[in-house]
């Protein structure tokens, strides 16, 4: 396969926009060719910044009259698996937005499918594309930090109660009887979720064994906007992810990795590392990024592997699952959060600390006393998950 690889982007608003933005530069480069858009509602000129390329609403049919040879989807979660095989079917190859699907038999079915078509797919977790993954798991494997205990995840952001009307399906569970799943941790902080798993080494779903979810909200939707995760592996480390979006001071999410003789600190947004160990001092280390569509290009042309192709995504997919089943996320009582003046916003004090509690800690909300998660059966849901 030689480039420019022609390609067609199916959602270009939204988190669309940064596609279309990327697509441009790998253009520049020479990579690629964006040879179509599909949108429901056609973009003008004026809102993509220059001459169009080919519209439709039918990603099927565009992708015919275009020739695509890739296709990025980035469209709304209950849409990815039969858009996916849609391209799949036409031999067209795939940058799949995050989550890959609602549900785990909807993965099963975008991902058996795919491979049936003998099409490449790489996931869109762009954190699992930065060179410092594949070093922390050196100096894992070097044992810098002795035995590996468990790994946490700590992501406290903020969104407002417009994030939540930007389109139908935001903080929703279920939608016109269909899943969609749009909590925290299944969403906007997806990526501490799978970087988590990634760094633990159980990214497929068969080394998970056994999942405890407890899902919260301040704000009015259906979905999560405070929770946290503990998966339980093969090796019986655990990997914990506590997430906010109603945080009092938004930071950077990162992941901890824990040891016997020290931890190993990731800010996967900025691809940065701190490296603590006995009788050494800190260590800080900056590293580079591989862009994921930019890789699948690689894997066409020179067979290069990809980084993230979606059997590496079976462990999240066992935790979108898991919160699937769950009972519905509990409102906070109305006296553990407080609208912020001037940004319209929901604030759940004293969270942010908790979320750095469950990551240092690896362990839950409930464990940690916050006034409003007592551990329970219907707030601390177990999912026992089977290997077979």
């Amino acid at each position: 396969m030689t480039t420019p690889l022609p390609v067609v982007l199916a959602g270009a608003r939204g988190h669309g926009r940064w596609h279309v933005q990327n697509i441009r530069r790998l253009q520049d480069r020479g990579l690629v060719r964006l040879a179509g858009i599909c949108e429901l509602t056609p973009l003008t000129e004026e809102e993509f910044g220059g001459e169009l390329p080919a519209q439709s609403a039918d990603f099927g049919a565009l992708l015919d009259s275009t020739g695509a040879r890739a296709a990025v989807i980035c469209t709304p979660i209950p849409t990815h698996t039969d858009l996916a095989l849609t391209a799949a079917r036409r031999g067209v190859h795939l940058l799949l937005e995050k989550p890959p699907a609602p549900s785990y038999a909807e993965f099963r079915r975008m991902a058996d499918g795919v491979a049936e078509a003998g099409v490449a797919c790489q996931i869109g977790f762009q954190s699992l594309g930065s060179h410092a993954v594949p070093a922390i798991r050196q100096l894992i494997a070097d044992g810098a930090i002795g035995e590996v205990a468990g790994v946490g995840g700590a992501g406290a952001w903020a969104r407002d109660e417009a994030y939540y009307r930007r389109a139908p399906w935001a903080g929703r569970r279920r939608m016109n009887g269909v899943d969609v799943i749009d909590g925290a941790l299944t969403n906007p902080l997806a990526h501490a979720v799978a970087t988590a798993l990634a760094l633990s080494g159980a990214t497929r779903a068969e080394d998970v064994t056994a999942i405890e979810t407890e899902l919260w909200r301040a704000n009015a939707i259906e979905a999560d906007d405070t929770s946290c995760v503990r998966v339980t592996t093969v090796e019986g480390r655990p990997v914990t992810v506590a997430a906010t979006l109603c945080a009092e001071r938004p930071d950077e999410p990162y992941v901890l990795v824990h040891g016997s003789q020290g931890r190993i600190t990731f800010w996967y947004k900025q691809d940065r590392v701190l490296l603590q160990r006995a009788d050494h001092g800190p260590e800080e280390f900056d590293h580079g990024r591989t862009d994921l569509l930019e890789n699948l290009v690689e894997h066409l042309t020179t067979g290069a592997d990809l980084l993230v192709p979606p059997d590496t995504t079976g462990a999240f997919m066992r935790i979108v699952e898991a919160i699937r089943q769950a009972p519905d996320p509990a409102p906070l009582p109305d006296s553990a959060w407080h609208l912020l003046p001037g940004e319209h916003r929901r604030v759940v004090p004293g969270v942010d600390g908790l979320v750095a509690a469950a990551a240092d800690t690896l362990t839950l909300y409930s464990e940690l006393g916050a006034p409003w998660a007592p551990g329970n059966a219907l707030r601390n849901d177990r999912k026992e998950v089977s290997t077979r």
